[in-house]
């Protein structure tokens, strides 16, 4: 499936919908891999070039996102050559590094790739990216003047109201209720709880309000790929759990802990969300966890449930690495639309997006990452500050960039001049 964005006089857009891949390709051996690969491109070459040659009327400019590098380069390029359009990449990686993933980067596929990549992508008419880091890697080694143009939430990424996250819980109870492995400590609370009851809210009369001794909701959003190690937060939730339990207990297994002190670490509750093709092999793992401040859930969400799932919970935790290290995280971006702090792994250009102590924290292993946990839900839900200024700065963050004012100030000026180029 490929999706094709036409700019067009006057920044109208048209959005070509094509089926590109036959089944067949999708049932073969993975001995006969390289050969699937070819036989793909070859195909989608063929049918890009009837559709933007043929079937669509002229446009002004042609914009393709990169990656997939092959064979849309080759074949926006030609297309824009024979219809005398601008060509325009919005650059969000590098195909080849994404290539490298499964093959390595020393493989033969991978160089020809990296090569066909550079190759079609200075000898477009203008180009965008998504950091300062890839502009940087784009003007140094490629060749490529490129303007950035950060990814921004849209409007419906937001903080959820009170009756938005009742509601949500709600819908999301059998969720919740069924975990991933043996019974744990969410199901436990779950099975107490009266109709008009969530793990997080309760209602009473017309009233809503957040459970004072709710569990802190921990969100993460993932494909299941190999570029975000999910082992990292796994070690983080159960290093988490043996020093809350220690620092409740303490040396002494005689002493009584009181209520008070029982809630100075809440109960966790991750939510991990997403498909992908590594998603069995980490729930396998969860399931053989034996934790008793700590409990998973995995799910895949409506699209209408997804912001606000985002928009109700506590922190998000991002394992995104990127493949190139000059991308950023949409889901990131996201978060902070919802004002929600971020812990996320620490890489090459992320400082772009998250601002070290100020809407997230950065961390490069599980003991760092569990550090973290500790020290922002410690005294939550109510006395927990550091967690409050980080969300604070969340939604700073998150209500500064929008998609219209950055698309006026980068994107805009880029298409106005391209377009002047092929009508003067």
């Amino acid at each position: 499936m490929l999706f094709l964005l036409l700019a067009r006089c006057h920044f109208r857009w048209t959005l070509l919908h094509m089926e590109v891949q036959p089944k067949f390709l999708q049932i073969l051996p993975r001995i006969f891999y390289p050969i699937t690969l070819l036989l793909k491109a070859i195909i989608q070459f063929t049918m890009l070039l009837w559709y933007l040659c043929v079937k669509i009327p002229a446009p002004d400019v042609f914009l393709v996102q990169n990656p997939p590098s092959v064979p849309t380069l080759v074949s926006v390029k030609w297309a824009s050559s024979l219809r005398r359009a601008a060509f325009v990449v919005d650059w969000h990686n590098f195909g080849y590094t994404l290539l490298a993933l499964s093959l390595g980067r020393n493989n033969l596929l991978v160089s020809l790739y990296r090569w066909f990549e550079k190759r079609y992508g200075k000898m477009a008419t203008g180009s965008l990216c998504v950091t300062k880091a890839m502009q940087h890697e784009l003007d140094q080694n490629w060749g490529v003047r490129a303007r950035v143009l950060y990814d921004q939430p849209p409007e419906f990424f937001r903080v959820a109201s009170l009756e938005e996250k009742h509601s949500l819980f709600c819908r999301l109870k059998k969720d919740l209720c069924h975990p991933v492995g043996v019974h744990d400590i969410i199901s436990g609370e779950l099975e107490k709880q009266n109709p008009h009851e969530t793990l997080f809210t309760a209602k009473i009369d017309d009233s809503i309000f957040l459970k004072p001794n709710r569990p802190a909701l921990v969100v993460s959003s993932t494909s299941w790929t190999p570029d975000e190690n999910f082992s990292i937060l796994l070690e983080a939730a159960v290093m988490y759990d043996r020093r809350v339990a220690a620092r409740l207990k303490g040396n002494d297994d005689s002493v009584e802990i009181s209520e008070e002190q029982q809630h100075i670490y809440p109960k966790l509750l991750f939510v991990i969300t997403g498909k992908g093709a590594e998603k069995e092999k980490y729930e396998e793992k969860m399931r053989r966890l034996n934790l008793k401040h700590v409990a998973f859930r995995t799910m895949w969400l409506a699209a209408e449930d997804y912001p606000l799932l985002l928009g109700s919970a506590d922190l998000g935790v991002c394992l995104h690495t990127s493949s190139s290290g000059l991308d950023l995280p949409m889901k990131v971006v996201d978060m902070f639309g919802c004002g929600l702090p971020v812990c996320s792994v620490s890489y090459s250009c992320i400082h772009e997006l998250v601002k070290d102590g100020k809407n997230g924290l950065l961390f490069s292993s599980s003991s760092e990452l569990a550090d973290q946990l500790l020290m922002l839900l410690k005294g939550f839900p109510e006395r927990c500050d550091a967690l409050m200024a980080l969300k604070e700065g969340a939604m700073e963050t998150g209500s500064s960039g929008r998609w219209a004012s950055e698309w006026e100030d980068n994107a805009k000026p880029l298409f106005a001049e391209v377009v002047s180029q092929i009508t003067d």
